[in-house]
Formats: structure tokens, C-alpha cells, sequence
């Protein structure tokens, strides 16, 4: 518990800093990450209540198995009154709710108490799970080794003929050998025009000679997350997509070369987005330059044109620019850095230049 305990003495920082003495924490990742207590809910309540004062009440169902919590704890079944229970014991004033809290429990929460003012608290976590410890910069390393090893061995395993299906189930099978809980995300494989569609689901399209083939993926292994995307080619290669492979891979380049403390995020993005423009394909990446990513693949913080976040020792995000033609194909190079003292860490090895496989 002593993780857990400075992690909350950090939340209970930032309470300070937006002046609520409340929180209503309800995600159910947020709550393991500040307790060490793991519940699935489901469409229960379930709820950590954090206190400015240090006096935190964790509001628990008779059905979850919970022990010994290190909190107070209020227990209820499913015909009590949850919502009230939780109303009954919030103090006057301004109270913070996560983002994540169902409207169904919110609503009647402030019906119940019209002196309440709500305001949206969840930064208080977030900003804290943005900043990975020691232990979870460990975890996190360990998942990115697994998705290297077998992001090799599908690079290895695709052959022409081979369905988008066929590939992906390789690589979640190989996942599962790895000791990993599932996949990160639905794990993309996405053969010649489709890779032009960015969040592409595998079907049973075939690849043939001459196609890009691009494999975005990452994996869960003791609740935290890998992500990585490679773009190859299969058995020959298009002079045009090599050359859109080369910008986009020195845009991925570019941006992870000027990370360091201090660093707006937003910066970054516009360096790669510039970097693509410059050759005249800049209506052509249609999406932010990267997420943060902890226990879920895309959480709470972006790399993108409008971020104000600044990178701080100990932040993990994606850069993964992309250049996507309709009809044509697509290319994206994305890696997983590990912002440190002086710059940054690459949490993937997998080499990002182009090349040919099958």
C-alpha cells in the first residue's frame, strides 16, 4: 500500500491545487491504481470517494469480494439506496466527479443535494497517471519487449495469400503464449487500400505482391499496455509508397528527437505535421501525433496541435504520424517513448524503416 499511499497524497495535491475537498473516483482502473483493489462493477456503483483531509470512504456492493480495505468502508446491496448513501456523506461546497461516472448515479446524486457544486475532477487522477512510477515504467517496458517479439515473428509469419483474419489471430495467439491478459486494442492488420482507413478491423482480404501491409498492435500483460504500428511491403515495393514510408518514418524522427522536460506537446506535433506538409501530403495525416497510454492504450493526455501538456520525467506516449491516401494505401511508424531526465526512451526496438517481407 505504500505506492498506493503516495499516490493519493499526489491527488490529494491537486485537490488542493483546484480547491475541491472531494472526489468521486468511479473508474474502476483509477481506483486500483490509488487502492490496489481490483473490481469489475459492471453497472454497479462502485465508488472511491477521496478527501482533501485524507479520510477516504470506499463505497463497495456485497458482491464484490473486498477485504480489509485500509478505508472506511460502506456496504450496500442491490436494493439499497447506493446513491444516497454516497449524497448522505458529501460535504457542502464544490465536489469533483470522474469522467467516467454514469449520469445515471450523477443526476440523482445532485437532485438530492441542490448545494453542491459539481465540477469535473478526474485530472486530479489523470494527471497523476500520466506520470508513470518506477514499477510501472518496469511493466510497461516488459509489455513493449513482448510486442517487439512478436511483431518480429509476424513479419516473419505473413506470407502473400494470406488473410488480414489469418494474421491477426497469429498475433493474438502468440500473446496469449507470451503470458499476456489480451491484446491492448483490436489488433489492426491492414492489407493494401485498406491502410488507408486508420482504425481498419482485420477481414478476409488477402495480400497480394506489391501491397503494404500494416500491423498496428500491442498487448495487456499485468494491466498495462504496449502499442507500436510497422508498415511493410509485400514481396516488392512501390517507389512512391518507399518514398511516403521514408517521410513519414523521418517525421516520427524528427518529433521524438526534440522531446525533453519542458517541452510543450503541442510543439511536437506541429514538428511532424510541418515535416509531412512540407511535401505536400499534410491533408493526408488526419489524425493527432500520438496518446498516452498506461493501463488502457489511449488514456488521459495527447500529443497533438492544440495540447498545452507539458512533458514531464516519467510520461509515456505514443508518436505515430501517418500519411493515408483513399483508395490507394497507407503508412504509419509509431513507437512508445518513455520521456526521461535529458530526452526520451524508445519502449520499442522493432526497426522502422521500410522493407520488403513475404
Amino acid at each position: 500500500m505504500h505506492m498506493q499511499k503516495e499516490r493519493l497524497e499526489r491527488v490529494r495535491e491537486k485537490m488542493r491545487e483546484l480547491g475541491i475537498k472531494e472526489l468521486v473516483v468511479s473508474d474502476p482502473a483509477s481506483i486500483w491504481y490509488l487502492t490496489d483493489i481490483l473490481v469489475e462493477p459492471y453497472e454497479r456503483f462502485y465508488v472511491l470517494l477521496v478527501r482533501e483531509n485524507g479520510h477516504h470512504i470506499l463505497f463497495l456492493n456485497k458482491l464484490y469480494n473486498v477485504k480489509d480495505s485500509g478505508f472506511e468502508e460502506i456496504w450496500f446491496g442491490d436494493t439499497d439506496d447506493s446513491v444516497g448513501l454516497l449524497a448522505s456523506r458529501l460535504g457542502a461546497g464544490k465536489v469533483g466527479i470522474d469522467k467516467t461516472w454514469p449520469a445515471r448515479f450523477l443526476i440523482p446524486v445532485m437532485e438530492k443535494r441542490s448545494d453542491l457544486s459539481v465540477i469535473l475532477g478526474s485530472g486530479c487522477v489523470d494527471s497523476c497517471r500520466a506520470v508513470k512510477d518506477a514499477e510501472e515504467i518496469h511493466l510497461m517496458k516488459e509489455a513493449s519487449r513482448i510486442n517487439d517479439k512478436v511483431m518480429t515473428m509476424a513479419k516473419d509469419f505473413i506470407k502473400e495469400g494470406m488473410s488480414e483474419r489469418e494474421a491477426a489471430a497469429f498475433i493474438d495467439a502468440q500473446y496469449k503464449k507470451e503470458g499476456c491478459e489480451s491484446p491492448s486494442f483490436t489488433t489492426i492488420v491492414s492489407f493494401g487500400a485498406h491502410a488507408a482507413d486508420p482504425h481498419h478491423e482485420p477481414d478476409d482480404t488477402t495480400v497480394k505482391a506489391g501491397d503494404c501491409v500494416l500491423i498496428d498492435m500491442g498487448c495487456r500483460k499485468n494491466r498495462y499496455c504496449s502499442d507500436m504500428t510497422r508498415t511493410f511491403f509485400m514481396k516488392k515495393a512501390d517507389p512512391k509508397w518507399t518514398h511516403i514510408h521514408d517521410i513519414v518514418r523521418e517525421a516520427n524522427e524528427r518529433a521524438e528527437a526534440m522531446i525533453k522536460p519542458g517541452v510543450v506537446l503541442k510543439e511536437v506535433d506541429l514538428t511532424a505535421r510541418f515535416y509531412i506538409a512540407s511535401f505536400g501530403y499534410g491533408e493526408y495525416f488526419t489524425h493527432r501525433l500520438g496518446h498516452f497510454i498506461g493501463q488502457t492504450d489511449h488514456e488521459m493526455g495527447d500529443v497533438s496541435a492544440t495540447s498545452e501538456i507539458v512533458a514531464q520525467p516519467g510520461m509515456i506516449f505514443s508518436i505515430e504520424p501517418g500519411i493515408y491516401i483513399p483508395g490507394e494505401a497507407g503508412v504509419r511508424v509509431e513507437d512508445l517513448v518513455l520521456v526521461t531526465e535529458t530526452g526520451i526512451e524508445r519502449l520499442n526496438k522493432v526497426d522502422k524503416h521500410w522493407s520488403v517481407i513475404g
